[in-house]
């Protein structure tokens, strides 16, 4: 080898360079390879190991750089890597020593941490323990809480309490009753319905179910679960039922008769599931849970389950909780007197037995108390309990009318308990109050404005003509029937504005007949009625029925049209049609959403029915409004829309009902659940097994082939059709005609048949998807089935995962609301679910929310009420029954007059040739709104024709009289037999009416002659009150409260007595004598004597005399009520204007300032 490039040659080294260099060499790698190797760090090895592949991957990239040999080191370089070795073995040494330190150190640190790890087990295992047993005591604390009475009692013990519990609540239920019913009110204990899913704990509401619609909890949309939700460790309903099953592995292994042990477990299980129940944390037995019907003969009702929302008009928004008997704190004069007669004899009877006085003192000691059961010496009241956030308050049962149901926009929020104490109910009522005022001016100038719309009224001498028609209606008319077509006679016959009427009524029951009546009036008068319907089938429904009873071939052989999709203006069919309708040669024309078309025209349109308003948009009704100016419009509806009911409510818009069943129809059972084949299944077989057909209905047309898929998975051979409103002109009702024919087993249809179908073989109905219809589709679709005398069946399938809040509360509605006549329920149901929106274009829905929408109606018909002042019913017609039919303008049947009278309103033809003219101007006359219109009519009748016949002059006395009756709000007018009085009835006067009248009246007295007599129950008196005519009015006495405060029971009485009298007004029509009345029980004016001091002849004359002057009155007071509630509507609108336009100019002056700067 050669080192004479890489170290020093041996002749220049000393002895001592040698035995080092030689001792460096043995070192070296190659050399001490064969040495033990030395302990290395295992950093240290990482690193060497990270250095030795960088250099390694070096000297592969480079193979011209070869490693050095020992031999090629120098000296120095060896004692260099000599040192870094010694160095290197020193930091090893100095490393090891510190772990020994760090590794003793740790050891020590575990020790400590172990000793405390283990006293803090120690300590857990105590609070653990502590805890534990205060969870148990807990857990029965609450047990026994939720028990009650019944912790620590077997199942005998229980039975044996809750049988002594029911006969004492059975009999208080029958006290509170009898209480009651002596109070004049009508109370009636409602059975609850359980339901079997209710969770232990949970809401009232969720346990105790009217329905079987069990919406699924927190699973609806827009709906959290809540944090409260139940335990399943306190499932104590489960506990109670393992006791009875217990019992009745008791009973089974005794060796008594079967018969006991059946009767035994029959009456375990009655008595769990019907007497005990879970509700609120709490055993609650059957008779804590019933709700309440109160009701008195006035109308007023109130039907309560406990946990509803109440509203009462002092304390404001609270929660019933139940019916409680307690003494009576406030006994009247006669009751005290009764009191202490009773106790009185009590005490003699304990003297006659020989008892002590130490035993007579304990007996009057529990004089006034629970002990004391006699009814003369503890009298009791029974009294609804109502909770609010700081009292509870127990209202008695006859001031039941103070409270009403809460009700508001949202009812699916529930509201805050107001407080007893404290000033805030009585300010929301303040500013509610403030609101209705405004709301009252609005109705009244609405009225006026709606009184200065005229248009001919029809005749009444052609009234003839619809009685004979009448005749083919199939059906004897239901009560409800016959007031409607009362109230729609006197709207066209007896009332010189339009008729706005909405006729409500169940599905089924009747409505059609009214309008049919109706359309035959108008046509009868020689004008053009039309009736819209919103579907073609229900269209071409009204078609058939109207050209069977009046059409061409008929007797009657009226020109009837349809008019519906696919015949528009660009249509041959569609021209000639519209041109025929604007020409008058059609009769009545019947149609769809096409008779609201632009182009549409009518010849003198006099009738216009709208069948299901609910059915029609915005934009359509805006239509309406300008087709119907001086139209009659009648409107059909069996759930009309919150908008629509709460006008009708107020009163704004006129409503008749029908609410009585057609004889021998039974309410449809309806069934709320979720979807299931084989329910679906086991319908459909049970309505094929009785030879009938079913309806199938789903909400979109794209289900309809997976629905018919379906059901032929399920019934192979089943004959199905289909009817929706995408088919070609006329295809649906070419379907549903041969479904009705019996062709089809199913017809499988979207919401085209929600009107118009009647087929009464059809009693079962499948809705597919009921979540997605609104309440009214869902009504109306249910209406379709139960058209006969069999048992209907209505199954409303949904989605758990698709319910919204606003659609539980519509299935929970149709699962509640299923008896017959429900449509009016239906709709306030609906109406408490959305609100009622804007009425006459202003926002109240937050106002009625404050106080629940019940009192908010009736504050505004307070409002109406006192800014009217003379508040006497409307009579449209008077029925005067003087012999010889002296001033009576009534007709009998064909025409003929009553009693052989002459009728006054007639214009001789020889005055007014011109038919058309002279109708006209007989009805302006027969429908004079006051004596003052009339003469101001008869003098333009002088100006245009000429003088009046003697005749005509000297009959339109009659006119005058009957426009003095109307205005007086008498209905009737007749002599006594026996006494020879003339007596003239007016239900709706009241002795505050009559004060009003002879306030301004000269000396305030009434005229000479004509009396006033108001019953005992309409005055401030034991006995009948009479004012004498002639004689000053003490106003004081007559006003005994003239006020009318609003905590006072005199509102609620004027609410009563408007309904009551409008029932008396609108059937003394039909009066023919008034011995078939009794006048007694009636406010009425009477004219002493009359038939012997007044001849035949002039007794109208007599009449006018006396009530001309208070008829007068009565007409300019209400005309200055409407003109001031007319004026205070515009003023205000003029200020709410300014302020909006100040408001936008101070948003562009601030936006100018804006581009300013």
């Amino acid at each position: 080898m050669k080192f004479a490039a890489f170290s020093p040659t041996v002749s220049t080294m000393t002895p001592s360079t040698v035995v080092r260099y030689v001792a460096l060499l043995w070192l070296l790698p190659g050399i001490h390879s064969f040495c033990p190797t030395p302990h290395r760090h295992p950093l240290q090895t990482s690193h060497d190991a990270h250095c030795t592949a960088r250099h390694s991957t070096k000297r592969d990239e480079t193979d011209t750089v070869q490693p050095q040999t020992p031999s090629q080191l120098t000296l120095s370089e060896l004692e260099d890597l000599e040192e870094a070795r010694l160095d290197r073995q020193a930091s090893q040494l100095e490393h090891a020593r510190s772990l020994k330190r760090d590794a003793m150190q740790n050891s020590r640190l575990n020790e400590m941490f172990r000793e405390e790890d283990l006293d803090r087990a120690r300590r857990q295992e105590e609070i653990n323990k502590m805890l534990k047993e205060d969870d148990e005591v807990w857990r029965e604390e609450r047990r026994r809480r939720m028990l009650g009475r019944f912790a620590g009692m077997g199942l005998d013990e229980v039975e044996k309490l809750m049988k002594e519990e029911r006969e004492r609540e059975m009999v208080e239920i029958e006290m509170k009753v009898n209480i009651a019913k002596q109070a004049g009110v009508s109370l009636t204990m409602l059975e609850p319905v359980y339901n079997d899913d209710a969770e232990p704990g949970g809401d009232l509401d969720a346990n105790v179910s009217k329905s079987n619609f069990n919406p699924p909890p927190g699973k609806v949309i827009g709906k959290n679960p809540s944090w409260f939700g139940p335990d399943d460790s306190f499932d104590m309903q489960s506990e109670f039922q393992s006791m009875l099953e217990n019992r009745s592995n008791q009973n089974e292994r005794t060796d008594n008769e079967n018969d006991e042990n059946e009767d035994s477990f029959s009456d375990s299980q009655d008595f769990s599931d019907d007497n005990l129940k879970f509700v609120n944390g709490q055993l609650t037995s059957r008779e804590q849970l019933m709700g309440i019907s109160v009701g008195s003969a006035g109308g007023w009702t109130l039907e309560v389950y406990p946990g509803d929302f109440v509203v009462h008009r002092k304390f404001g928004i609270g929660r019933y909780e139940k019916v409680v008997l307690q003494s009576k704190k406030k006994l009247t004069a006669e009751e005290k007197q009764a009191q202490e007669t009773r106790r009185k004899e009590i005490i003699n009877e304990l003297m006659k037995e020989g008892k002590d006085l130490e035993e007579i003192q304990r007996v009057v000691e529990t004089f006034g108390t629970d002990v004391d059961k006699d009814p003369l010496s503890n009298p009791l009241s029974t009294l609804l309990e109502i909770s609010y956030a700081d009292a509870v308050v127990h209202v008695p049962v006859e001031r039941a009318y103070r409270l009403s149901r809460y009700r508001a926009g949202d009812a699916a929020i529930k509201p805050r308990l107001s407080r007893v104490k404290g000033e805030a109910w009585a300010k929301a009522k303040r500013k509610v109050e403030a609101n209705t005022v405004q709301m009252a001016e609005d109705v009244l100038a609405l009225y006026a404005t709606r009184e200065t719309l005229n248009r001919p009224p029809f005749d009444p001498s052609l009234e003839g003509r619809l009685k004979q028609f009448a005749k083919s209606f199939p059906f004897d008319p239901t009560p409800d029937q016959m007031k409607c077509f009362e109230d729609v006679e006197n709207d066209m016959v007896w009332r010189s504005r339009p008729m706005d009427r909405l006729i409500c009524g169940d599905v089924g029951f009747g409505k059609t007949e009214v309008a049919m009546r109706a359309l035959f009036r108008c046509v009868a008068n020689g004008r053009q009625a039309a009736l819209l319907a919103p579907t073609g089938v229900l269209a071409a429904q009204h078609y058939k029925q109207i050209m069977k009873r009046m059409g061409e071939g008929t007797e009657h052989n009226f020109s009837i049209a349809l008019l519906r999709g696919g015949m528009g203006k660009n249509t041959r069919k569609g021209r000639e049609l519209r041109a025929a309708i604007a020409a008058g040669e059609v009769n009545i024309v019947v149609g769809t959403h096409a008779l609201l078309s632009n182009g549409m025209s009518f010849n003198d349109l006099g009738l216009l029915t709208i069948d299901e308003e609910q059915r029609f948009g915005v934009n359509q009704k805006e239509r309406l409004k300008l087709i119907c100016n001086c139209v009659d419009v009648l409107t059909l509806s069996a759930t009309p829309i919150p908008r629509t009911l709460q006008m009708s409510l107020s009163g704004i818009r006129d409503t008749s009902t029908i609410r009585s069943p057609p004889p021998m129809r039974k309410p449809t059972v309806s069934y709320v659940q979720e979807f299931d084949e084989l329910l679906i299944k086991d319908a459909i077989d049970r309505e094929l097994a009785r030879q009938g057909q079913c309806y199938y209905v789903v909400p979109r047309i794209s289900q309809l082939a997976e629905a018919e898929k379906m059901l032929r998975r399920i019934f192979p051979n089943l004959r199905v059709i289909q009817a929706h409103g995408r088919m070609p002109r006329g295809t649906a009702e070419d379907n549903v005609a041969s479904f009705a024919e019996g062709n089809y087993d199913v017809l499988l249809a979207t919401t085209v048949i929600e009107n118009g179908v009647d087929i009464p073989r059809v009693n079962t109905i499948i809705i597919q998807n009921a979540q997605a219809f609104g309440m009214s589709t869902l009504y109306q679709l249910r209406g379709r089935v139960g058209r006969s005398d069999l048992q209907a069946y209505a199954y409303f399938f949904h989605k758990n995962d698709a319910i919204t809040e606003q659609s539980a509360q519509r299935l929970q509605a149709m699962a509640d609301l299923h008896e017959l006549g429900s449509g009016f329920d239906v709709a306030n149901r609906d109406l408490e679910i959305r609100g009622a929106g804007s009425l006459l274009g202003t926002e109240q829905s937050g106002m009625a929310a404050k106080v629940g929408f019940d009192l908010y109606m009736r504050m505004l018909k307070k409002s109406i009420r006192q800014l009217r002042g003379l508040d006497l019913p409307v009579v449209p017609r008077s029925n005067v029954l003087l012999p010889g039919g002296e001033g009576s303008i009534e007709w009998e049947d064909f025409g003929e007059k009553v009693n052989g009278g002459e009728q006054s309103y007639l214009i001789p033809e020889s005055y007014i040739p011109d038919d058309k003219e002279r109708s006209k101007q007989e009805g302006l006359a027969r429908l004079a709104e006051s004596t003052q219109s009339l003469v101001e009519l008869t003098n333009s009748w002088r100006k245009k024709f000429g003088a009046l016949p003697a005749d005509l002059q000297n009959n339109l006395k009659a006119l005058h009289l009957h426009t003095c009756l109307r205005q007086l709000g008498i209905d009737v007018v007749g002599l006594d037999d026996r006494s020879g009085d003339c007596i003239l009835r007016s239900p709706g006067l009241r002795p505050r009416h009559w004060a009003m009248i002879c306030s301004q009246l000269p000396r305030e007295a009434p005229p000479k002659g004509l009396d006033v007599i108001f019953p005992a129950r309409f005055s401030f008196s034991d006995n009948d009150t009479e004012i004498a005519g002639g004689k000053k009015v003490d106003l004081e006495e007559l006003l005994a409260n003239p006020n009318y405060g609003d905590d006072d029971e005199e509102w609620d009485a004027l609410d009563e007595e408007e309904v009551e009298a409008m029932k008396e007004i609108s059937s003394a029509v039909n009066i023919k004598s008034l011995s078939e009345i009794e006048v007694r029980n009636y406010p009425r004016f009477v004219i002493k004597n009359l038939r012997e001091t007044i001849k035949e002849g002039s007794r109208v004359d007599a009449l006018l005399k006396v009530l001309l002057p208070p008829s007068k009155v009565v007409f300019e007071k209400q005309q200055r009520d409407k003109e001031k509630a007319k004026v205070a509507a515009e003023l205000r609108e003029k200020r709410e204007l300014i302020q909006k336009q100040k408001k936008e100019q101070e948003k562009l002056n601030a936006r100018r300032l804006g581009y300013q700067y």
